[in-house]
């Protein structure tokens, strides 16, 4: 119950004056002021015994043995690159593998290095364990507020609400931390957990998981001992393996013990090389990007068709589709061309020089259309490649013939760059370069053969008995038409150089011979002295005579004189000349008919013809090489598409597909049987050679 007070001034119970409600509002701003000033002076004089250390300026103490540098020294800066191998970690630790039973060289050593380590201490203070160390080392309990500037109750009033809001007007910028503290009720504690300075907040990375899931190794569980006497038989042994193996190096390996240590290291190598699992994979893969990178080129391969064909009966066209180059075979020019009868898509392609007086090396490569970019296999050579074959039955084997005179096998399923077989001095090699190969049928030993051709003017046949090859001189050519008796060294003058040949495809025996000085010879098998028929057929060497696909008696021969002829065997004249207006490289004919062949000459262009539809001119001539001063050397038909790939002297190898004008098929008369197959093309060839026997009979 309230106790009425006088005017005048009474003294409370606790001491305290109870004023007026003007004289206690004053008064109470003036003890605010009082105990503000009272708390200043005490701060101040803290921070004034404190402060000092930190007001003074801080003086360096400089080592005696400190080097006195300039300021241009000084700012110069040095560059060090950490990183983070141990230059100290041991490299030659062995370790007991239990798979293998030995003692094996461990690749990896950690590279960590502890340089301090210093176990914490720390403890929440607000834990029993903290709690009973204070009390243990006499220390006081802390409070969560500090009450060091918090006011006396004697010195605190008791005031209405209305003087603590006229005092917060008056007095608010003099108003300290203190009092917000002690009107709040305490100090805020800091939070133990998640607490750090603020000279260390720095931007930490969030943290980011990766997992792979893979196979298991397989795994084998084995268990030994090892002590020293297993350690020393085991390095005695690998000293013994090493001297070994220097007695093997010393001593000259037989041709049997090469094979077999070349196919060991192989299956070595194969086991140990990751890569060689995936090397199919990956080329799948790369020709599927090529596929996506020339799919324009693939859609006009397989789909094109020139519509401009329609209106123009008699003429045709040669689309340019991809071309095939190797940066290692720029400077080599193409000398030989050879599709695969099995793989369709697959051809092979010899880089030698035609110019004697730059000869060096050679390359053998093998290149699909299924991809452009890169050759499926190389293999390099010391001698310029000149002619190459690839046997029709067993066709990773391609017979080679050289500038050297050497003639070789390589065979696609062996592993390395060296032919399987090579002729040498000693097995009757030619002394002059090899300008044609072509694999025959095998003997009655089933052993596999091949002949060639040489410009020594011998034609010679190579059987493969097991690990060498065995020649055979079937004929020697000569100057006066035939082989003149007597010995090596007398023949020298009359021998005839060889540049080209052709087996029939039906008669085995039969096969031409053309000659560096324009003749052409049909030579027989059987007969070895004397030739069936010479026919006096350029002016020039013949660089290419081919038998016709489909007809037995005709056959084609083309020169450097600018010339291709067609001949029939029984005759000695040629039944059809064209004259090109250049020198004529190399000539084909179609697989599709007995009337279409190709010829290439040394001013860039292809020429196409078509005897059925003209027998006077060519149905398509058109320019395949950019520049002008580029030959080319070589042509070939597709075995099964319509296309045709071409060499030049530069190394590149370009494809065209013919237009429908020049593989046109011959029509069905209604009403009337038309043979079917080979029997069409050979009954077009008889047609022809009848009309043009006809003037000849009249004129007789």
């Amino acid at each position: 119950m309230p106790v009425p007070q006088k005017t005048g001034a009474a003294k409370a119970k606790g001491g305290s004056v109870s004023l007026p409600k003007a004289t206690a509002a004053k008064g109470t701003k003036v003890a605010t002021k009082v105990a503000t000033k009272k708390k200043d002076d005490e701060d101040g004089a803290d921070l004034g015994e404190g402060g000092e250390d930190w007001t003074q300026g801080k003086t360096l103490v400089k080592p005696p043995d400190q080097l006195d540098l300039t300021e241009t020294e000084l700012k110069e800066e040095f560059t060090r690159i950490l990183t983070a191998n141990n230059p100290h970690a041991p490299q030659n630790i062995v370790r007991y593998s239990f798979k293998e039973r030995s003692y094996k060289a461990i690749s990896s050593v950690d590279q960590l290095a502890v340089h301090f380590v210093l176990d914490g201490n720390l403890l929440h203070r607000d834990s029993d364990e903290a709690r009973r160390q204070r009390a243990k080392q006499g220390l006081p309990e802390e409070t969560p507020m500090d009450t060091a500037g918090v006011e006396t109750d004697e010195e605190k009033t008791e005031a209405p609400a209305e003087a603590e809001e006229e005092a917060g007007e008056e007095g608010g910028a003099e108003e300290r931390p203190d009092s917000v503290e002690v009107k709040g009720g305490g100090q805020k504690a800091a939070n133990q957990f998640n607490f750090s300075e603020r000279a260390s907040q720095t931007l930490n990375n969030p943290l980011r998981e990766r997992e792979c899931q893979t196979e298991p190794p397989p795994c084998a569980n084995f268990s030994a001992t090892a002590n020293q006497w297993e350690i020393y038989d085991a390095y005695l042994e690998e000293l013994q393996k090493q001297e070994k193996n220097k007695e093997k190096q010393k001593a000259l390996p037989t041709k049997k013990d090469e094979d077999k240590g070349k196919k060991k290291m192989m299956m070595v190598e194969m086991q140990s090389d990751d890569i060689s699992k995936v090397s199919k994979a990956a080329k799948i893969v790369e020709r599927m990007v090529n596929q996506n990178t020339f799919d324009d080129i693939a859609q006009d391969f397989k789909y094109f068709e020139d519509a401009s064909d329609e209106f123009r009966d008699q003429e045709g066209t040669l689309l340019p589709l991809w071309k095939f180059q190797y940066d290692k075979a720029k400077r080599l020019a193409v000398t030989a061309l050879c599709w695969n009868e099995s793989n369709r898509d697959l051809f092979a392609v010899g880089l030698g020089s035609y110019d004697f007086t730059k000869q060096g090396r050679g390359m053998l490569l093998f290149y699909s259309l299924k991809n452009p970019t890169f050759p499926e296999c190389t293999y390099p050579t010391t001698s310029g490649i000149m002619c190459l074959d690839i046997h029709p039955q067993l066709p990773h084997l391609v017979a080679v013939g050289f500038y050297d005179g050497c003639v070789g096998v390589y065979s696609l399923k062996e592993e390395g760059t060296q032919p399987i077989y090579k002729s040498t001095a000693k097995s009757g090699k030619h002394t002059d370069p090899v300008w044609q190969v072509r694999w025959q049928g095998d003997d009655m030993d089933h052993n596999h053969n091949f002949f060639s051709v040489s410009s020594d003017g011998r034609v010679v046949s190579w059987t493969l008995v097991k690990n060498e090859l065995v020649y055979t001189d079937i004929i020697k050519l000569s100057l006066e038409g035939s082989p003149s008796d007597g010995t090596e060294g007398l023949q020298l003058p009359t021998m005839a150089c060889g540049t080209s040949f052709d087996f029939h495809k039906q008669i085995d025996y039969l096969f031409l011979v053309g000659t560096e000085e324009g003749k052409i010879h049909k030579c027989s098998k059987a007969y070895s002295s004397q030739f069936l028929q010479t026919y006096d057929a350029h002016n020039m060497a013949v660089d290419a005579v081919k038998w016709n696909h489909f007809h037995p008696k005709v056959f084609i021969s083309c020169s450097s004189d600018w010339t291709v002829k067609i001949w029939d065997h029984t005759i000695d004249t040629p039944m059809f000349t064209f004259d090109l207006n250049s020198a004529v490289g190399d000539v084909a004919w179609s697989p599709y008919s007995s009337t279409v062949f190709a010829a290439v000459t040394a001013d860039g262009r292809v020429h196409v013809f078509d005897l059925s539809i003209n027998k006077y001119e060519a149905i398509c001539q058109q320019p395949v090489v950019a520049k002008k001063k580029t030959k080319l050397t070589h042509i070939q038909f597709n075995p099964e598409h319509p296309i045709v790939i071409v060499g030049d002297d530069r190394g590149y190898v370009n494809s065209l597909k013919l237009s429908p004008n020049l593989r046109k098929k011959p029509k069905e008369k209604k009403g009337q049987e038309t043979p079917k197959g080979p029997e069409v093309e050979l009954a077009k060839m008889e047609k022809l050679l009848s009309l043009l026997r006809e003037p000849e009979s009249n004129s007789s």
